[in-house]
């Protein structure tokens, strides 16, 4: 059973991302046309934020760093220079507040 920590209020994606971290990881939330997604925040190429790229092609983010583009909802690797996925995490809704599941 996954950790279940709390992300941010629904409010609180007006630029459809949020950054969160919980023991010393980070992780981006992202705000899709058919709900929440979370993925670690750092690109498996260079270590850049995720959360600071941009969103393309619906559900794709583009690490701001060299361009590689990762799966929002399963984290996997879309180009190159990226050749590992990152992790993706579960999400849920409840009363307004988005929750990310962490496994132990």
């Amino acid at each position: 059973m996954p950790e279940w920590i709390k992300a941010a209020s629904e409010d609180d994606f007006t630029k459809n991302v949020v950054m969160i971290e919980h023991d010393d990881q980070r992780i981006a939330v992202f705000k899709l046309a058919d709900g929440y997604y979370a993925i670690a925040d750092e690109c498996s190429h260079a270590e850049a934020s995720l959360s600071e790229g941009n969103i393309v092609n619906e559900c794709e983010v583009e690490c701001p760093l060299h361009g590689a583009k990762f799966d929002i909802k399963t984290g996997k690797n879309l180009s190159f220079p990226a050749v590992v996925p990152v992790e993706a995490f579960q999400t849920r809704v409840e009363n307004g507040i988005v929750y990310v599941g962490i496994d132990d």
